[in-house]
């Protein structure tokens, strides 16, 4: 098995970094193959809306020159996508956000003359959360958006791991979350 992970933190030691590094360990422990593309380390612009994109419903065709592209050709390879994202504001960072508003739409040629197919259509999909509110009030508007954004998709939405950083004085990471993310990734192996 396959699995891409985007890692949208902006920080490559932070919290997210620090469940993701656990997660991946239970995922190759049970035999899959992790691959982690770090969102702030590449150029990944908004998308233009000029619907270029769906005039061809075989490749990603974006006139953008910029990253995307070969995260297209990763997410059609990858047997599970993984978003990991610590949430600011109740929703992904923003080159993640830039990421999934440009694969929409390159990968759901929905939007030309005439609708054509989803080139993603059930890719297997999970996130990995950080955050610092409660769980259920910190990352449901992500979770949400995502079950939505893999419905309209069809995608394979398979569910979310988030946990909680209570105070910037405490250790983010204990024996707790280390167990709950490494179930987490054990039930993901057995969904694939």
């Amino acid at each position: 098995m396959k699995v891409l992970i985007l890692m949208g933190s902006p920080r490559k030691e932070g919290n997210t970094a620090s469940l993701l590094w656990v997660f991946c360990e239970e995922l190759e422990r049970r035999g899959a193959e992790t691959e982690i593309v770090r969102l702030y380390d590449l150029d990944i612009r908004p998308c233009m809306a000029c619907r270029a994109c769906q005039q061809d419903w075989a490749a990603f065709g974006c006139p953008q020159q910029d990253d995307v592209q070969t995260l297209f050709d990763q997410v059609l390879a990858c047997d599970l996508l993984v978003l990991a994202t610590p949430i600011y504001a109740w929703y992904c960072t923003p080159p993640m956000k830039a990421l999934l508003d440009r694969l929409v739409y390159g990968m759901n040629k929905f939007y030309g003359e005439k609708q054509g197919p989803s080139l993603w259509e059930g890719k297997a999909v999970a996130l990995l959360e950080t955050c610092g509110y409660r769980v259920e009030k910190g990352c449901d508007l992500f979770e949400e958006g995502m079950r939505r954004y893999c419905k309209h998709s069809g995608l394979k939405y398979l569910g979310s791991h988030a946990e909680r950083h209570k105070s910037y004085t405490l250790p983010f990471m204990d024996e707790e979350k280390a167990a709950r993310v490494r179930a987490f990734a054990a039930g993901l192996v057995e969904s694939i």
